[in-house]
Protein backbone atom coordinates (compact mmCIF):
# COMPACT_ATOMS: atom_id res chain seq x y z
CA UNK A 1 0.00 0.00 0.00
CA UNK A 2 1.56 3.31 -0.67
CA UNK A 3 1.58 6.20 1.62
CA UNK A 4 0.67 8.37 -1.02
CA UNK A 5 -2.71 9.70 0.73
CA UNK A 6 -0.91 10.61 3.91
CA UNK A 7 0.66 13.29 2.02
CA UNK A 8 -1.08 16.79 2.35
CA UNK A 9 0.93 18.72 -0.34
CA UNK A 10 -0.16 15.83 -3.06
CA UNK A 11 -4.36 16.91 -1.55
CA UNK A 12 -3.32 20.77 -2.51
CA UNK A 13 -1.91 19.90 -5.46
CA UNK A 14 -5.25 18.35 -6.30
CA UNK A 15 -6.39 21.16 -6.00
CA UNK A 16 -4.61 22.91 -7.98
CA UNK A 17 -5.25 20.80 -10.66
CA UNK A 18 -9.05 21.72 -10.14
CA UNK A 19 -8.31 25.34 -9.79
CA UNK A 20 -6.91 25.53 -12.91
CA UNK A 21 -9.47 23.96 -14.62
CA UNK A 22 -12.16 26.15 -13.06
CA UNK A 23 -10.76 28.86 -13.54
CA UNK A 24 -10.18 28.41 -17.16
CA UNK A 25 -13.76 27.03 -17.72
CA UNK A 26 -15.54 30.09 -15.76
CA UNK A 27 -13.98 32.36 -18.65
CA UNK A 28 -17.01 30.82 -20.83
CA UNK A 29 -19.80 30.88 -18.59
CA UNK A 30 -23.11 31.96 -19.96
CA UNK A 31 -21.61 32.30 -23.52
CA UNK A 32 -23.31 29.01 -24.80
CA UNK A 33 -20.66 26.85 -26.17
CA UNK A 34 -20.59 23.86 -24.10
CA UNK A 35 -17.71 22.27 -25.69
CA UNK A 36 -15.23 25.30 -26.01
CA UNK A 37 -15.85 25.44 -21.76
CA UNK A 38 -14.91 21.87 -21.69
CA UNK A 39 -12.49 22.13 -24.02
CA UNK A 40 -10.88 24.84 -21.63
CA UNK A 41 -10.98 22.88 -18.78
CA UNK A 42 -9.71 19.73 -20.27
CA UNK A 43 -6.61 20.92 -21.28
CA UNK A 44 -6.13 23.26 -17.78
CA UNK A 45 -6.55 20.52 -16.24
CA UNK A 46 -4.21 18.01 -18.26
CA UNK A 47 -1.23 20.44 -18.48
CA UNK A 48 -1.09 20.87 -14.50
CA UNK A 49 -2.04 17.34 -14.08
CA UNK A 50 1.40 16.42 -15.81
CA UNK A 51 3.71 18.45 -13.87
CA UNK A 52 2.73 16.51 -10.86
CA UNK A 53 5.14 14.04 -8.98
CA UNK A 54 2.69 10.82 -9.72
CA UNK A 55 2.82 7.90 -11.81
CA UNK A 56 -0.71 8.21 -12.74
CA UNK A 57 -3.23 6.23 -14.95
CA UNK A 58 -6.96 8.05 -16.29
CA UNK A 59 -9.30 4.96 -15.39
CA UNK A 60 -12.41 7.59 -15.62
CA UNK A 61 -11.55 10.72 -18.10
CA UNK A 62 -13.09 12.10 -21.49
CA UNK A 63 -14.33 9.01 -22.84
CA UNK A 64 -12.39 6.65 -24.90
CA UNK A 65 -9.17 7.53 -26.43
CA UNK A 66 -10.57 7.29 -30.32
CA UNK A 67 -13.00 9.72 -28.74
CA UNK A 68 -11.05 12.41 -26.87
CA UNK A 69 -7.82 13.38 -27.79
CA UNK A 70 -7.01 14.14 -24.07
CA UNK A 71 -7.72 12.59 -20.81
CA UNK A 72 -9.09 9.72 -22.05
CA UNK A 73 -9.34 6.25 -19.96
CA UNK A 74 -5.84 4.60 -20.14
CA UNK A 75 -3.98 7.90 -20.91
CA UNK A 76 -0.80 8.17 -18.25
CA UNK A 77 -0.41 11.68 -17.02
CA UNK A 78 2.72 13.05 -14.17
CA UNK A 79 6.17 13.20 -14.51
CA UNK A 80 6.25 9.00 -13.39
CA UNK A 81 8.45 10.10 -10.37
CA UNK A 82 6.00 8.93 -7.99
CA UNK A 83 3.78 6.42 -7.11
CA UNK A 84 1.31 4.70 -8.98
CA UNK A 85 -2.29 5.67 -8.86
CA UNK A 86 -5.27 5.75 -10.25
CA UNK A 87 -7.28 9.04 -11.19
CA UNK A 88 -11.12 9.56 -12.26
CA UNK A 89 -12.05 13.07 -12.88
CA UNK A 90 -14.44 15.61 -14.65
CA UNK A 91 -12.63 18.50 -15.66
CA UNK A 92 -15.98 20.78 -15.98
CA UNK A 93 -18.66 18.29 -14.51
CA UNK A 94 -21.88 20.52 -16.30
CA UNK A 95 -21.11 21.51 -19.13
CA UNK A 96 -24.45 22.72 -20.17
CA UNK A 97 -24.64 24.46 -16.97
CA UNK A 98 -21.74 26.10 -17.45
CA UNK A 99 -22.80 27.32 -20.96
CA UNK A 100 -26.20 28.39 -19.59
CA UNK A 101 -24.34 30.28 -16.77
CA UNK A 102 -26.51 28.11 -14.13
CA UNK A 103 -25.60 26.92 -10.52
CA UNK A 104 -23.46 23.41 -9.36
CA UNK A 105 -20.96 23.39 -12.50
CA UNK A 106 -17.51 21.62 -10.71
CA UNK A 107 -14.26 20.73 -11.61
CA UNK A 108 -13.56 17.42 -10.11
CA UNK A 109 -10.87 14.74 -9.68
CA UNK A 110 -10.30 11.98 -7.40
CA UNK A 111 -7.34 9.43 -6.66
CA UNK A 112 -6.20 6.17 -5.05
CA UNK A 113 -3.91 3.66 -5.22
CA UNK A 114 -3.97 1.61 -8.16
CA UNK A 115 -7.42 -0.28 -8.60
CA UNK A 116 -8.83 1.48 -6.48
CA UNK A 117 -11.62 2.89 -8.73
CA UNK A 118 -14.25 0.86 -11.05
CA UNK A 119 -13.56 1.00 -14.40
CA UNK A 120 -17.45 1.85 -15.22
CA UNK A 121 -17.65 2.28 -19.06
CA UNK A 122 -19.39 5.69 -20.40
CA UNK A 123 -23.19 4.38 -19.71
CA UNK A 124 -26.18 4.94 -17.45
CA UNK A 125 -26.05 4.06 -13.60
CA UNK A 126 -29.17 3.90 -11.90
CA UNK A 127 -27.82 5.68 -8.48
CA UNK A 128 -29.48 5.62 -5.27
CA UNK A 129 -27.71 8.70 -2.36
CA UNK A 130 -28.07 9.68 1.06
CA UNK A 131 -26.04 11.23 3.87
CA UNK A 132 -24.64 9.99 6.99
CA UNK A 133 -27.81 10.72 8.96
CA UNK A 134 -28.96 7.52 7.19
CA UNK A 135 -25.53 5.85 7.38
CA UNK A 136 -26.22 2.89 9.55
CA UNK A 137 -29.72 2.09 7.12
CA UNK A 138 -28.90 -0.38 4.21
CA UNK A 139 -32.06 -0.71 1.64
CA UNK A 140 -32.70 -2.82 -1.00
CA UNK A 141 -31.81 -0.48 -4.45
CA UNK A 142 -33.87 -2.63 -6.50
CA UNK A 143 -37.09 -2.03 -4.21
CA UNK A 144 -39.78 0.23 -4.86
CA UNK A 145 -38.86 3.86 -4.53
CA UNK A 146 -41.82 4.04 -2.30
CA UNK A 147 -40.70 1.43 -0.02
CA UNK A 148 -36.95 3.49 -0.29
CA UNK A 149 -38.87 6.67 1.04
CA UNK A 150 -41.15 5.17 3.97
CA UNK A 151 -37.39 3.59 5.07
CA UNK A 152 -35.88 6.65 5.14
CA UNK A 153 -38.68 8.39 6.48
CA UNK A 154 -39.39 5.33 9.45
CA UNK A 155 -35.44 5.61 10.34
CA UNK A 156 -34.99 9.15 11.43
CA UNK A 157 -38.78 9.38 12.34
CA UNK A 158 -40.29 12.15 10.17
CA UNK A 159 -42.91 12.26 7.65
CA UNK A 160 -42.18 11.79 4.29
CA UNK A 161 -43.40 15.05 3.47
CA UNK A 162 -40.20 16.28 5.32
CA UNK A 163 -37.75 13.75 2.51
CA UNK A 164 -36.57 15.77 -0.18
CA UNK A 165 -35.56 13.68 -2.94
CA UNK A 166 -33.39 15.42 -6.16
CA UNK A 167 -33.89 14.03 -9.77
CA UNK A 168 -32.11 14.91 -12.88
CA UNK A 169 -34.98 16.69 -14.86
CA UNK A 170 -35.02 14.38 -17.49
CA UNK A 171 -37.69 12.68 -19.52
CA UNK A 172 -36.05 8.88 -18.56
CA UNK A 173 -37.67 9.68 -15.49
CA UNK A 174 -41.04 10.27 -15.93
CA UNK A 175 -42.59 7.60 -14.06
CA UNK A 176 -40.00 7.68 -11.00
CA UNK A 177 -40.96 11.18 -10.38
CA UNK A 178 -44.76 10.12 -10.06
CA UNK A 179 -44.12 7.66 -7.86
CA UNK A 180 -41.83 10.00 -5.45
CA UNK A 181 -44.64 12.58 -5.66
CA UNK A 182 -47.81 9.64 -4.37
CA UNK A 183 -45.70 9.32 -1.09
CA UNK A 184 -45.45 12.50 0.14
CA UNK A 185 -42.06 13.39 -0.48
CA UNK A 186 -41.05 16.78 -2.34
CA UNK A 187 -38.67 16.82 -5.09
CA UNK A 188 -35.75 19.21 -6.73
CA UNK A 189 -35.10 18.77 -10.02
CA UNK A 190 -31.94 19.43 -11.64
CA UNK A 191 -30.76 20.35 -15.14
CA UNK A 192 -27.66 18.85 -14.65
CA UNK A 193 -24.47 18.14 -11.96
CA UNK A 194 -25.41 15.02 -10.46
CA UNK A 195 -21.97 14.57 -8.58
CA UNK A 196 -22.94 17.49 -7.02
CA UNK A 197 -26.50 16.61 -6.04
CA UNK A 198 -25.05 13.55 -4.90
CA UNK A 199 -22.79 14.65 -2.54
CA UNK A 200 -25.37 17.71 -1.39
CA UNK A 201 -27.29 14.62 0.44
CA UNK A 202 -24.45 14.57 3.07
CA UNK A 203 -24.38 18.36 3.86
CA UNK A 204 -27.12 19.33 6.41
CA UNK A 205 -27.74 22.83 4.99
CA UNK A 206 -28.32 21.67 1.31
CA UNK A 207 -32.12 20.82 1.57
CA UNK A 208 -31.30 17.19 -0.07
CA UNK A 209 -31.85 13.76 2.01
CA UNK A 210 -32.15 11.31 -0.84
CA UNK A 211 -30.56 11.34 -4.76
CA UNK A 212 -32.41 8.88 -7.12
CA UNK A 213 -32.36 8.44 -10.74
CA UNK A 214 -30.38 7.34 -13.94
CA UNK A 215 -27.20 8.66 -15.01
CA UNK A 216 -23.61 8.39 -15.93
CA UNK A 217 -21.80 5.93 -14.34
CA UNK A 218 -18.67 7.65 -14.12
CA UNK A 219 -20.34 10.82 -12.20
CA UNK A 220 -21.31 7.76 -9.79
CA UNK A 221 -17.52 6.59 -9.29
CA UNK A 222 -16.58 10.53 -8.59
CA UNK A 223 -19.66 10.66 -6.39
CA UNK A 224 -18.81 7.83 -4.56
CA UNK A 225 -15.06 8.83 -4.18
CA UNK A 226 -16.46 12.05 -2.41
CA UNK A 227 -18.74 9.88 0.38
CA UNK A 228 -15.89 7.75 0.94
CA UNK A 229 -14.55 10.79 2.93
CA UNK A 230 -18.35 11.91 3.75
CA UNK A 231 -19.78 8.69 5.58
CA UNK A 232 -22.71 8.63 2.83
CA UNK A 233 -24.14 5.89 0.55
CA UNK A 234 -24.37 5.52 -2.83
CA UNK A 235 -25.69 2.11 -4.70
CA UNK A 236 -25.39 1.84 -8.30
CA UNK A 237 -26.44 -0.39 -11.35
CA UNK A 238 -25.02 -0.35 -15.07
CA UNK A 239 -28.00 0.54 -17.16
CA UNK A 240 -26.81 -1.29 -20.75
CA UNK A 241 -28.77 0.06 -23.60
CA UNK A 242 -27.47 -3.14 -26.02
CA UNK A 243 -24.59 -5.83 -26.86
CA UNK A 244 -21.64 -3.69 -27.97
CA UNK A 245 -21.87 -1.79 -24.20
CA UNK A 246 -21.78 -5.09 -22.54
CA UNK A 247 -18.92 -5.89 -24.57
CA UNK A 248 -17.01 -2.29 -23.99
CA UNK A 249 -17.50 -3.38 -19.88
CA UNK A 250 -16.13 -6.79 -20.11
CA UNK A 251 -13.31 -5.24 -21.98
CA UNK A 252 -12.81 -3.06 -18.91
CA UNK A 253 -13.32 -6.20 -16.21
CA UNK A 254 -17.00 -5.98 -15.81
CA UNK A 255 -18.18 -9.55 -16.28
CA UNK A 256 -21.80 -9.24 -14.04
CA UNK A 257 -24.21 -7.22 -15.62
CA UNK A 258 -26.78 -7.06 -12.98
CA UNK A 259 -24.55 -6.51 -10.21
CA UNK A 260 -25.34 -3.39 -7.35
CA UNK A 261 -22.34 -1.34 -6.77
CA UNK A 262 -22.32 -0.16 -3.23
CA UNK A 263 -19.63 3.02 -2.36
CA UNK A 264 -16.42 0.82 -1.93
CA UNK A 265 -17.18 -1.34 -4.65
CA UNK A 266 -16.40 2.15 -6.61
CA UNK A 267 -13.81 3.23 -4.74
CA UNK A 268 -11.89 1.43 -1.87
CA UNK A 269 -8.79 1.81 -0.51
CA UNK A 270 -7.31 5.12 0.83
CA UNK A 271 -9.13 8.10 -1.68
CA UNK A 272 -8.53 11.97 -2.24
CA UNK A 273 -11.19 13.54 -3.63
CA UNK A 274 -10.88 17.49 -4.71
CA UNK A 275 -13.18 20.23 -6.32
CA UNK A 276 -13.44 23.32 -7.45
CA UNK A 277 -16.60 25.32 -7.79
CA UNK A 278 -17.17 27.06 -11.72
CA UNK A 279 -20.25 28.41 -11.02
CA UNK A 280 -22.18 28.98 -7.42
CA UNK A 281 -23.71 26.24 -6.15
CA UNK A 282 -24.55 23.68 -2.91
CA UNK A 283 -21.43 22.76 -2.04
CA UNK A 284 -19.15 25.61 -3.43
CA UNK A 285 -19.16 28.90 -4.73
CA UNK A 286 -18.27 29.48 -8.28
CA UNK A 287 -15.12 31.53 -9.66
CA UNK A 288 -15.48 35.20 -9.24
CA UNK A 289 -12.97 37.83 -11.25
CA UNK A 290 -12.72 41.35 -10.28
CA UNK A 291 -10.45 43.72 -11.94
CA UNK A 292 -7.10 41.56 -12.38
CA UNK A 293 -8.18 38.98 -9.41
CA UNK A 294 -9.91 35.83 -8.97
CA UNK A 295 -11.66 33.77 -6.60
CA UNK A 296 -11.48 30.36 -6.34
CA UNK A 297 -13.41 27.86 -3.98
CA UNK A 298 -12.31 24.77 -3.42
CA UNK A 299 -12.63 21.51 -1.16
CA UNK A 300 -9.88 18.65 -0.55
CA UNK A 301 -11.43 15.19 1.32
CA UNK A 302 -9.42 12.33 2.38
CA UNK A 303 -11.15 9.35 3.51
CA UNK A 304 -8.13 7.92 5.70
CA UNK A 305 -8.91 11.10 7.83
CA UNK A 306 -12.80 11.85 7.00
CA UNK A 307 -11.06 15.21 6.78
CA UNK A 308 -12.87 18.34 4.75
CA UNK A 309 -10.55 21.15 4.23
CA UNK A 310 -12.18 23.72 2.25
CA UNK A 311 -9.40 26.42 0.22
CA UNK A 312 -10.21 30.29 -0.65
CA UNK A 313 -7.26 31.07 -3.41
CA UNK A 314 -6.88 34.39 -4.69
CA UNK A 315 -5.50 34.46 -8.13
CA UNK A 316 -3.26 37.54 -9.29
CA UNK A 317 -4.33 37.08 -13.16
CA UNK A 318 -1.44 39.49 -14.34
CA UNK A 319 0.90 37.08 -12.91
CA UNK A 320 -0.51 34.38 -13.65
CA UNK A 321 -2.98 34.97 -16.71
CA UNK A 322 -5.81 32.46 -17.25
CA UNK A 323 -5.07 30.96 -21.14
CA UNK A 324 -7.96 29.02 -22.85
CA UNK A 325 -5.47 26.86 -25.25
Amino acid sequence: MTNLFLDRNLALEAVRVTEAAALSSSLLMGRGDEKAADQAAVNAMRNFLNNLNINGKVVIGEGERDEAPMLYIGEEVGNKKGPKIDIALDPLEGTTITAQGRENALSVIAMASSGGFLHAPDIYMYKIAYGSKFNDLNIDPESPVENIINALSKHINIKNENLVVCILDRPRHKDLIKSVRKTGARIKLISDGDVSAVIATTIEDSGVDLYIGSGGSPEGVLAAAALRSLDGKIYGKLLFENQEQKERANSMGITDFNRIYTTEDMAKGEVMFAATGVTDGTLLKGIRIKQNFATSHSVIMRSKTKTLRYVEAIHNLEKKPISLK
